[in-house]
């Protein structure tokens, strides 16, 4: 099942917060929608699943466009951040809630959801209520509870946030293994880098209301195509005349003669092999510097030197002010 989101807008009162977005997420293919926190990325989710109504634009599943379709007839599950199970009913029973209003036979009921506690390793536990549960636990009985409705497009909404790191390892190379096992189209909205790129076959970064790029963690890295995605997969941003230039801090070097850009260091931590400085520039910007040892003093003046092949060059717009990490 492949989704296909036109021109989409949505505005909560006088606050655009969607605009004119564009994504294609293939068939059996698993899309993190990566951005900051607040940038729309629920946002997004509730609109496909038909939780939000748009103001402009279609959502299409296989060609169709859903726009108009109610939720309950998109053949859409989504996993939120939260579990939200229902407290006084067993582990089966949240399971296959779903299935028993779609008034599903008892006997297919238990066939379902016997075959999805298997798929997230949650076999032994069907009489057990949410209270007996630990925070993985909870998340896979939720996960499971979208399984079993067997979806065209899975949603998740950050389902890993509140685990602790462990777990939020463990649960997320589950949810990869499902849906490439299942061959599953999914969209997965996170604002970690790391777990995007862990999760994800591809990357859609959302920012200003827009995609600005899908791609790979490793073409964000070598080739981002905007100076917002610079910024957020952490090159550094240098203003200077009328361009802004974005620079791997590896590729940064403090020099020790009078070529580069004058820096106050603000901080230096020692990160073993290496050392890793933050300095302001006479021009405003704070950028982080990777060098040998030893630290260097707060306070202590140097000047920043950088390599023009490693340098990707940004527009500046006439009278924008200085950029800042």
């Amino acid at each position: 099942m492949s989704l296909q989101l036109s021109e989409v807008s949505f505005a909560y009162g006088t606050a655009r917060v969607i605009q004119g977005l564009d994504l294609d997420v293939a068939a059996g293919e698993m899309v993190a929608l990566l951005g900051a926190s607040g940038c729309g990325k629920t946002t997004v989710l509730k609109l496909i699943a038909g939780l939000l109504p748009l103001d402009a634009g279609s959502i299409r599943l296989n060609g169709v466009n859903v726009s108009g379709i109610p939720t309950e007839r998109r053949r859409i599950a989504m996993v939120f951040q939260k579990p939200l199970l229902f407290p006084y009913l067993s582990v089966e029973e949240n399971i296959g809630f779903s299935l028993k209003l779609k008034n599903v036979g008892s006997q297919e009921i238990a066939k379902r959801v016997r075959d999805v506690l298997a798929m997230v390793r949650l076999e032994g536990y069907e009489r057990r209520r949410p209270e007996e549960l630990s925070g993985g636990q909870e998340q896979r009985v939720t996960l499971a509870r979208a399984l079993v409705s067997e979806p065209d497009l899975l949603l998740l909404d950050e389902p890993f946030a509140a685990l602790d790191e462990t777990l939020r390892v463990e649960i997320r190379s589950l949810v990869r293994n499902i849906q490439r096992r299942l061959k599953l189209t999914a969209l997965f909205v996170t604002h970690d880098r790391d777990e995007a790129a862990a999760v994800a076959h591809r990357i859609a970064f959302l920012s200003g209301g827009k995609i600005l790029q899908t791609a790979t963690l490793r073409q964000f890295y070598e080739a981002p195509r905007s100076l917002e995605a610079a910024r957020f997969f952490g090159w550094q941003i240098i203003a200077r005349g009328g361009e802004w230039l974005a620079a791997r801090p590896e590729k940064l070097r403090i020099s020790d003669g009078n070529d580069g850009i004058g820096a106050t260091v603000e901080g230096s931590v020692d990160l073993g092999q290496r050392v890793a400085t933050t300095a302001r520039l006479e021009s405003g910007e704070l950028i982080e510097i990777q060098h040998d040892p030893p630290e260097l003093v707060s306070g202590a003046v140097i000047r920043v030197a950088f390599d023009n092949k490693g340098v990707i060059r940004f527009a500046r717009p006439h009278g924008a002010a200085n950029s800042s990490q």
